[in-house]
């Protein structure tokens, strides 16, 4: 009786080990399978996004075509609000986002008359609402385009100011997405530094000054916090 169990005991084992090599094999099929999968998923996500960069690359230069005097002011506010958005603490998602955002915030100025964005003056209440449509323009544009972040609303509302003051909508406070408000510091400070056609470049001080003297007033204050430390404490230099 002994043997006879100690044979089918055998037998159960030589059984079940067959059934787990046959699982085995199976297990590594399928994590092999998979590994390509995720292969090709990572193949075409590298693919998309390297499309969705061309894609914003053309658009900024479409606008910038356009308004030749804020030619490189998208990228360098770009540029800052990404530096912006590590001293902050974003995830890279959220970086990303606001880069592509940054690189085309202005793009709804090509709807506005080229004589009005060159204008060597200062514009009528007529021409500024105009101009102030541009955020809106560029939204519908935006909007048809599948990007992976909420691209067209930080663009939407790069113009809104704390207060409720700013527009298209006239938002407030964290009504106003943050990737909008970092934009929106990151777009004041270069366009007062920078050369616009009605005057000269102000100057990185006085731009400073704006975004200090408006801390939680117009400008985000955790916003402004970073970028006063980015400006004078780590010596942040546009590329």
């Amino acid at each position: 009786e002994l043997k006879k169990h100690h044979d089918r005991l055998e037998e159960v084992v030589l059984e079940r080990t067959a059934a787990l090599t046959i699982l085995n094999d199976q297990l590594k099929q399928e994590i092999a399978e998979r590994k390509l999968a995720e292969e090709k998923l990572q193949q075409s996500y590298v693919k998309l996004q390297k499309n969705l960069d061309e894609i914003v690359h053309a658009m900024s230069l479409t606008a910038e075509e356009r308004d030749p005097y804020t030619a490189g002011h998208q990228k360098r506010t770009a540029e800052l609000a990404v530096a912006l958005s590590g001293e902050m603490g974003l995830s890279e998602h959220q970086i990303k986002g606001i880069q592509m955002a940054g690189l085309i915030h202005d793009m709804g100025k090509i709807s506005i008359p080229a004589e009005i964005l060159s204008k060597p003056c200062e514009l009528n209440e007529v021409e500024i609402q105009l101009v102030r449509r541009h955020p809106q323009t560029a939204y519908e544009i935006l909007q048809k385009i599948d990007f992976p972040w909420p691209v067209d609303l930080i663009v939407l509302q790069h113009h809104e100011k704390m207060d409720c003051s700013g527009y298209p909508q006239g938002l407030a406070g964290e009504d106003i997405l943050l990737e909008a408000r970092i934009l929106c510091v990151a777009d004041v400070v270069e366009s007062i530094e920078s050369h616009r056609p009605y005057r000269p470049g102000l100057g990185l001080d006085k731009a400073l000054e704006e975004i200090s003297d408006n801390r939680g007033i117009l400008y985000d204050q955790d916003v402004v916090d970073a970028c006063l430390r980015l400006f004078e404490e780590k010596g942040f230099q546009y590329q």
